[in-house]
């Protein structure tokens, strides 16, 4: 695809400007910047002084390309009929989607697609991760282990960066990244929005990172922290001897049998930035939520590895038995989901045999907990009328 078309289907695919989205962040999801695709997508840490000087403006991200033999998606439509209680109100799914300002909404019964819909948007519509692209990284990280690449995730993060020895995360294991327990002093609401732009004002995220500062004893709680995801993804960079992406490109994107390029977001030192930005198509998020509902498998090969599915779709630790590695979990039932700024989601059900995707590319603020219910609604309909 040429540039020109790119930044076209960017500006009007993608509506929503860089600016808009920093300044609603804490509530909002959004897309790439109206100039364009730039190599980010949302926001810096209070470390970083708003002084800090230019490096450079970064370029686009980068292109991963699609693969060769896509897994199929077959269009099998069916009527489903959901209803579901939240909060004593009843609410439908149709409801649900235009309340929450949906632009993509993708229903798999395994390799079926039973419900699509679009507004404003269509199925070749490169939407905006934001942190479902944590779940990547996590994938990134446990294939990496599996190749022996990582001796451990108990093993400190310094072992790996040695660059981070006397920041805050000095002493901090693989696993801590991984659910979220650095124990660095963050505040995700604020610190991810000046983290962001300071990327775009090219200052590298890896300087962000060593600037961190210890706030409490790693381990010993949950603090949603997107710099954790970007030190994994130099981790996955470092151990490998490849960029992010092109790690991702070979070891996910192309054996998962993703059917478009992608694009992940870059710091001016082409480092992936791990914590958000990659632009797809939801018919490929829904092929890696595909992959996870089948056990890290695809076209019958082990793709991601079995054990790390597992490990990573389970509670990590017992301060918070709603967080896997790098994935949200529903609790209970089972199932799990990648979740991104303002309403993105890759959600699977193994009990159902379901996956969904939700895209947004606007204002929305659904409850994370409505969203859940609302999904387990629809996959138990998909379950109902199979």
């Amino acid at each position: 695809m040429r540039k020109t078309t790119l930044d076209r289907r960017l500006r009007t695919g993608l509506a929503v400007t860089l600016a808009t989205a920093l300044g609603a962040l804490a509530t909002t999801a959004g897309a790439a910047p109206a100039r364009g695709l730039s190599r980010t997508a949302p926001p810096s840490p209070a470390s970083a002084s708003p002084a800090s000087p230019a490096r450079g403006e970064p370029g686009p991200p980068d292109r991963v390309e699609a693969s060769a033999h896509p897994v199929e998606l077959r269009s099998a439509p069916r009527r489903l009929s959901v209803k579901y209680t939240y909060r004593g109100r009843e609410h439908t799914l149709e409801d649900f989607l235009s309340r929450t300002k949906t632009n993509g909404f993708v229903v798999l019964d395994g390799q079926e697609i039973v419900y699509e819909r679009y507004a404003g948007a269509d199925r070749d519509t490169l939407f905006q991760s934001w942190s479902v692209a944590k779940s990547f990284t996590s994938a990134a990280v446990g294939i990496a282990l599996h190749e022996g690449r990582i001796r451990s995730i108990d093993d400190p993060v310094t072992r790996y960066l040695p660059e981070l020895r006397g920041s805050g995360y000095d002493g901090v294991s693989v696993r801590d990244l991984l659910r979220m327990s650095s124990g660095i002093a963050w505040d995700e609401r604020s610190d991810v929005p000046r983290l962001q732009a300071a990327v775009n004002r090219g200052v590298p995220a890896g300087e962000m990172a060593a600037r961190q500062v210890r706030g409490w004893k790693p381990g010993s709680r949950f603090e949603y922290t997107s710099m954790n995801s970007h030190v994994l993804a130099r981790l996955v960079s470092e151990v490998t001897g490849m960029p992010y992406h092109r790690y991702v490109e070979t070891r996910i994107w192309k054996p998962a049998g993703m059917a478009s390029a992608a694009y992940i977001g870059a710091d001016s030192e082409g480092d992936g930035l791990g914590y958000c930005c990659y632009y797809a198509t939801d018919r490929d998020f829904a092929r890696f939520g595909l992959l996870y509902l089948r056990g890290g498998k695809a076209h019958g090969r082990q793709v991601v590895p079995r054990s790390w599915v597992s490990r990573s779709t389970r509670p990590s630790a017992a301060f918070n038995s709603r967080y896997g590695l790098h994935w949200w979990l529903g609790g209970g039932e089972g199932d799990f989901m990648a979740a991104g700024l303002g309403g993105q989601y890759i959600y699977v059900s193994p009990r159902h045999g379901v996956v969904i995707v939700k895209s947004v590319r606007s204002i929305s603020v659904p409850a994370r907990q409505e969203t859940l219910v609302a999904f387990r609604a629809v996959a138990g309909e998909v379950a109902r009328t199979r």
